[in-house]
């Protein structure tokens, strides 16, 4: 299913109308400092959310090849990952063109060369791409439909044994979005549960 262009006011609207009004944090990822500006009209403006920081905290990654982190926003899983992990090569996509400046801006701020960020809905900007793993926060207010699209495209652009993993609420879909894993991949797992948040993982046969 292909999202709709338009999707509104909100993180997840292609160009936000409302006046930027900045933020900045600092905090600390699996023992590196990290630095973010944020924005009005981007997710979680004022911290690295519960979901997206055990995420972070969780994730598996390749040594070297390519990542993907969807719905990237102003890029902590991304530029996390970069950091941790300097032979990857990370690509961040989102379709909010104010969170793609941001997490190129943060990019330079945390010195990571080793990413690229592109604009566009879902995963559409990386079509002819293959990656070791895929990243992502799903934009559940977005709706389930666009959730579950996310799933069911993943294959596509996994290469052998690749990875996808997921951050969800355990109470909101958490169970729903298990099922359609494994629906997908045949596979499915618990990588970490915190604060009624949990990661997925299913892996490419």
């Amino acid at each position: 299913m292909k999202p709709k262009r338009v999707l509104g006011e909100h993180y997840y609207a292609e160009r936000p109308e409302s006046k930027p009004q900045l933020g900045l944090i600092r905090t600390n990822l699996r023992g590196h400092f990290f630095e973010f500006l944020t924005s009005s009209s981007v997710f979680s403006k004022k911290r690295v959310d519960l979901g997206t920081r055990l995420l972070i905290e969780s994730m598996v990654l390749p040594e070297k090849g390519y990542v993907l982190d969807l719905g990237c926003g102003y890029g902590p899983v991304g530029i996390a990952a970069a950091v941790l992990k300097p032979d990857l090569h990370v690509v961040m996509v989102d379709v909010n063109e104010r969170a793609v400046s941001l997490a190129r801006e943060n990019a330079k701020r945390n010195r990571v060369s080793n990413v690229e960020v592109r604009c566009g809905i879902l995963y559409e900007p990386v079509n002819s791409m293959g990656f070791d793993s895929v990243l992502c926060n799903p934009p559940l207010s977005a709706g389930m439909k666009i959730v579950l699209s996310i799933i069911t495209n993943a294959p596509k652009h996994l290469r052998e044994n690749g990875s996808f993993q997921l951050v969800v609420r355990s109470k909101i879909g958490g169970k729903r979005l298990s099922s359609g894993l494994e629906d997908v991949f045949g596979n499915a797992a618990v990588l970490a549960k915190e604060s009624g948040y949990r990661v997925l993982v299913s892996k490419k046969p």
